[in-house]
């Protein structure tokens, strides 16, 4: 049997992403809260702990004012695969970037051994800051963001959609025109769900995904599309999660990593309660899980290239 070089492999399958990134580059400082799930799902900022974040601007070399995407990145943090891969891809077609760290300045590296670290919903109000503080830039557009996260930043590009959220923190100098999140998890139940802003909303999953389940969020999807919202999911067929992550090509199972993909969670006064037992939730429920899979998948990250490509070009647009 012939056997090809991993660093060969690499190669073949970051075809995607093979591009070469902006030459220019800036970090931008966002002034955050770090505020407890409680607080954030009650609307009350006054008790959160000021932080101030950093975020990498890259993009093309021009005087005018851009759009921008934000990047937001998973439990894996800042490091992730999938934000330095769409940041160099978004930036050869043209397209500005924020790739936000939510982490470092928070003192953590990443999360996904212990979930309990950083709040479900933290991503959310840092994203809404950094489109106002984008907004400030001399050159760039705050009336053409849109957010992309992935995994535990694909939920802050999902629900950052909805409007009592935007109403309680939204930017108050940008507006957001897209929410592109990437296998989320969607296993929420959420006061006023449906209710989200007239944005499009795309959804991208890999349909083999076994750290956060594709059914769930095909579901909250079909829900918001039914009731008139500008909602899609993609499914990549054999895809798991972080499918467009180039840094990961071959399948690869942390042990000590958590999921929480067969928990149902359900917001009732402020609290996220488990609802198979009616307790507020944790990560030592008997239903959080270890060892999910991850692995790059070039068919599905190029088809992804295409729709969100194609999504930038509609929602960019007009300026």
């Amino acid at each position: 049997m012939t056997r090809v070089s991993p660093f060969v492999i690499i190669l073949s399958v970051m075809s995607f992403f093979n591009t070469a990134a902006s030459a220019q580059e800036a970090v931008i400082e966002v002034q955050s809260l770090t505020l407890s799930d409680e607080d954030f799902l009650k609307g009350n900022d006054n008790a959160g702990t000021p932080v101030v974040l950093n975020g990498k601007l890259s993009g093309p070399q021009n005087n005018g004012k851009l759009p921008v995407v934000i990047l937001l990145h998973g439990t894996d943090g800042p490091g992730s695969g999938a934000v330095w891969g769409w940041s160099r891809f978004l930036n050869s077609i043209g397209v500005t970037t924020l790739s936000l760290d939510s982490y470092t300045t928070r003192g953590l590296a990443h999360a996904s051994s212990d979930q309990s670290r950083f709040g479900q919903f933290t991503q959310i109000y840092d994203a809404y800051r950094a489109a106002d503080a984008l907004a400030a830039h001399a050159n760039i557009d705050g009336d053409r963001v849109a957010l992309m996260g992935f995994s535990r930043g694909g939920n802050a590009a999902l629900y950052s959609a909805m409007t009592r959220f935007q109403q309680a923190f939204g930017p108050s100098k940008a507006r957001i025109v897209a929410h592109l999140p990437f296998y989320p998890a969607c296993n929420f139940e959420l006061v006023d769900e449906l209710k989200v802003t007239v944005a499009p909303i795309r959804e991208f999953h890999g349909a083999d995904d076994d750290w956060t389940l594709a059914k769930h969020c095909r579901s909250y999807i079909e829900r918001l599309a039914q009731s008139g919202s500008d909602a899609k999911m993609t499914e990549y067929k054999g895809a798991l999660h972080a499918f467009d992550s180039p840094r990961n090509p071959a399948r690869y199972a942390d042990p000590d990593n958590q999921t929480s993909r067969n928990c149902w969670r359900r917001e009732e006064d402020g609290k996220l309660l488990n609802a198979a037992t009616g307790l507020p939730f944790s990560y030592a429920d008997a239903c959080v899980e270890f060892g999910p899979s991850s692995q790059y998948n070039d068919a599905a990250a190029v088809a992804a290239q295409t729709a969100v490509k194609s999504i930038l070009d509609k929602v960019f647009a007009g300026k």
